[in-house]
């Protein structure tokens, strides 16, 4: 599961309810094309691919670790990582018990390919994994981080809702209790993640996002909210 490759119109992302309608972007045959290009791609120009939300989204995760003195072997995982890039970051700074996973082969190759590159692999690990099915770690993680997978489960076209329910089900099985949750999305308000994740998380703190405003009204291209797991 990765992230969305299309980021929703700034000024209707404000209106948009779970009420998605189906789309490409949800499944995994869109993702293995889409990484099958970046893996080509990256093998014969080195081209590292797109950050999802733009480098920003990963600065203000690292910004937030670092305030609150997350512990350097803080062990993590990254649902979706795509080409590892929050990853990498996040192992610059310093972390080194890093768990990225994707149900995309190619992406996890891709994710591998990067780590080396940037001298990560050491603190990364990274599996070929569907975290709504087969994934089960040997341990639970202290921290998940999303960025833009649940998005892409809620436009899955074979049953989003209950895609979201297993989502759920899955983070909370793979979490230690009072594990917190990161999640940053371009098509959930945060009134709507609440909603979402509120019978089993609560909300500890709302990240910054760049914000807009036009016709009188005023809202967030993105949502950046952390989650402890209730016990």
């Amino acid at each position: 599961m990765t992230s969305p490759q299309h980021v929703p119109d700034l000024f209707h992302i404000a209106q948009m309810s779970e009420d998605f309608s189906p789309s490409v972007l949800g499944t995994k045959e869109h993702w293995d094309a889409v990484y099958s290009r970046e893996l080509k791609t990256f093998e014969e120009d080195g081209d590292e691919g797109e950050i999802w939300f733009g480098e920003g989204s990963m600065t203000r995760v690292v910004r937030w670790m670092n305030a609150q003195k997350i512990p350097l072997t803080t062990s993590m995982v990254d649902i979706g990582t795509g080409n590892g890039m929050l990853l990498v970051e996040l192992a610059k700074s310093g972390y080194s018990n890093l768990t990225g996973i994707d149900y995309c082969s190619d992406a996890i190759a891709l994710a591998r390919n990067i780590c080396e590159k940037e001298g990560a692999s050491q603190s990364v690990n990274l599996q070929v994994a569907d975290f709504l099915g087969s994934f089960s770690p040997p341990e639970q993680y202290d921290i998940g981080l999303d960025k833009g997978t649940f998005d892409a489960v809620s436009l899955d076209p074979s049953g989003s809702e209950e895609k979201r329910r297993q989502y759920i089900q899955s983070l909370c099985r793979i979490l230690k209790p009072n594990g917190r949750f990161i999640i940053t999305s371009c098509n959930w308000t945060k009134d709507e993640l609440l909603q979402q994740f509120g019978d089993e998380f609560e909300l500890t703190d709302e990240l910054p996002t760049p914000a807009f405003s036009f016709g009188g009204h005023s809202g967030h291209s993105v949502t950046a909210l952390v989650f402890r797991k209730k016990s």
